[in-house]
């Protein structure tokens, strides 16, 4: 589901209004100040809607067969590099892999090396790393940068030297709680979730002070028996439910609201925290699979919204929420967009939390739709698995309709940009006891090439038609997330290496250049002393080849491992 509130696609006014106290709540100043910035590039997502737009147009439609590469620099690292650098100023700020290994901080418009920190992880983070040792990203507020490590661990950073400035534990990662996405921060406290769905972790958002990295307040993400939806869970299996946080948050400042979505139950067994047929009553496995809006100050979930209920496919919830105004009829509506791993693709009240609608933006058919006025799916019985009941040719597979790769809305086309995947899967469970630090799944999901003759698709998607515009068909999955801008353009990667330059409005690639090793990050833009740059991070997918038997097979041969940072500009 999605929720959300006003988010910043009004560029510089909004912002200064939202700095200023125009709507009451101010977030961290000094990060404001960053986003309103149009030739910075501050938070993950550009900006704390997510958007991943930029107003920047000195790069456009018109000139962007002319890019050139600026600068390339190598991370020293190898292995899933998955991260979107940020930009404050003239220094560019990227992590790496493996902890991750290394955060560098460069001069953004030539790549010369101004830092390096690199932690100290231990060695042994591999087995507890469900879906590789990446890294996506730092986040920046106050002249401080801070980075999420495989080893459970919060690390705050001074932007201008790299020196260590506190580390707090977050999580014991020997457990399989991993931080692999840039926390988010909120005035002066930083947020994290973790990983470990599939290790039967407890999920849990956490609140550190950004100054001395006191912990300022947890919320667990599955109650317990005694806590609001703890009768939603059978026995108590609550206590190794999954529901882990570990993409990234967006914020409202308006209402002054977080919002973050969690990842599958577990196991995957439903049969132990659910039933097995379908006929789950109450038995939802709150708040997994779901969206929650979260008051900052106190962690307080305010509402939820579950998009599938007692999960059976591992259709993780976590994807990034947009927050966007959206004009719908006669009404300018505060949105949230999400394109969820079970291939729906949900626009709600982000004020509200009502769901607007939920429309399949790609081949999907365990449900036949969703209902708003159920806040359910309408299943198809046959294809929810259970014990002695497995289910054949499911659609999408566990890596769903759209993966961790980030999306992007573009407030002058109206459209959203999803790198979606075309892969499905047959499913049967089996007994499983839980075992800490080890996998707790309980389920076989051989995966079986989607309808169509592709295995992945970048779409174009009208979030207020509920319709595709254009899209570009893709031989491989798991390719790369996207970023658009003011001039008319869609940047996104794929997992051969091609990094491409597209027309927002129409989908035909105006320009590209293989960078020698599969692309799932999201690229960024940014200016420095009157010049665009468009930068990106190459490194392919490692672990997650290895769910999908000959599927993975062809992604591992597409390209090779990589660990590069790439810069292009028009010259």
């Amino acid at each position: 589901m999605m929720l959300g509130s006003r988010s910043f696609l009004a560029g510089i006014s909004m912002v200064a209004m939202l700095a200023a106290g125009t709507f009451g709540v101010r977030a961290n100043d000094s990060l404001l100040k960053a986003q309103s910035e149009a030739g910075q590039w501050a938070v993950a997502g550009h900006d704390y809607g997510n958007t991943r737009f930029s107003s920047l147009k000195q790069i456009n439609a018109e000139n962007a067969g002319k890019l050139s590469l600026a600068y390339s620099f190598s991370l020293g690292s190898l292995r899933s590099n998955e991260a979107s650098p940020i930009v404050v100023g003239n220094t560019l700020y990227v992590s790496t892999s493996w902890g991750p290994k290394y955060v560098y901080a460069l001069d953004a418009a030539t790549g010369a090396r101004k830092w390096t920190y690199e932690p100290e992880i231990p060695d042994d983070v591999l087995q507890y790393a469900c879906c590789d040792v990446n890294n996506r990203g730092v986040a920046y507020a106050d002249g401080k940068l801070f980075v999420g490590r495989l080893d459970g661990k919060l690390t705050a950073l001074d932007a201008a030297t790299g020196k260590a400035l506190w580390t707090t534990k977050v999580v014991d990662y020997k457990q399989g709680s991993v931080i692999t996405s840039p926390p988010l921060v909120v005035r002066d406290k930083v947020i994290t979730g973790f990983g470990g769905g599939e290790y039967g972790v407890r999920g849990a958002l956490l609140a550190f002070d950004i100054n001395t990295g006191k912990q300022v307040w947890e919320t667990f993400t599955v109650p317990s028996p005694e806590e609001p939806g703890g009768d939603t869970w059978k026995g108590d299996s609550a206590k190794h439910g999954g529901g882990a946080a570990w993409l990234v948050g967006s914020y409202d400042a308006k209402s002054d609201t977080v919002y973050w979505g969690t990842s599958n139950p577990a196991p995957w067994n439903t049969a132990v925290r659910s039933t097995g047929n379908g006929d789950f009553g109450k038995l939802t496995n709150l708040y997994t699979a779901s969206t929650l809006a979260l008051d900052p100050n106190t962690g307080k979930i305010k509402w939820h919204i579950q998009t599938t209920p007692a999960d059976a496919w591992d259709y993780d919830g976590v994807n990034e929420a947009i927050l966007a105004d959206l004009k719908i009829g006669n009404n300018t509506v505060p949105a949230l967009l999400k394109a969820d791993r079970n291939g729906f693709f949900f626009v709600a009240n982000r004020e509200t939390g009502k769901v607007l609608s939920a429309e399949k933006f790609i081949f999907a058919n365990w449900a036949e739709k969703w209902d708003i006025a159920t806040m359910r799916a309408v299943e198809n019985p046959d294809k929810r698995p259970g014990p002695g009941h497995p289910a054949k040719d499911i659609c999408p597979n566990l890596i769903g309709g759209k993966n961790w790769q980030p999306m992007s809305y573009n407030p002058q086309t109206g459209l959203v940009y999803i790198p979606t995947n075309n892969v499905c899967m047959d499913w049967s469970v089996s007994d499983v006891t839980y075992k800490r630090g080890v996998f707790y799944l309980g389920a076989e999901f051989p995966t079986k090439e989607g309808p169509g003759g592709f295995l992945g698709e970048l779409v174009a998607w009208d979030p207020v038609k509920n319709k595709k515009v254009w899209s570009i068909k893709e031989d491989l999955p798991f390719n790369g997330g996207t970023l658009t801008t003011g001039g008319n353009l869609v940047f996104a990667g794929d997992l051969h290496g091609d990094f491409r330059a597209i027309d927002a409005k129409t989908g035909n690639i105006l320009w590209k250049r293989n960078l020698g090793s599969g692309i799932g990050a999201g690229p960024i833009t940014y200016m420095v002393d009157g010049k665009q740059y468009v930068a990106v991070v190459v490194g392919r997918t490692a672990a997650i080849p290895a769910f999908l038997g000959e599927v993975g097979k062809k992604m591992t041969a597409a390209a090779p491992e990589g660990g590069s940072l790439f810069v292009f500009a028009v010259q």
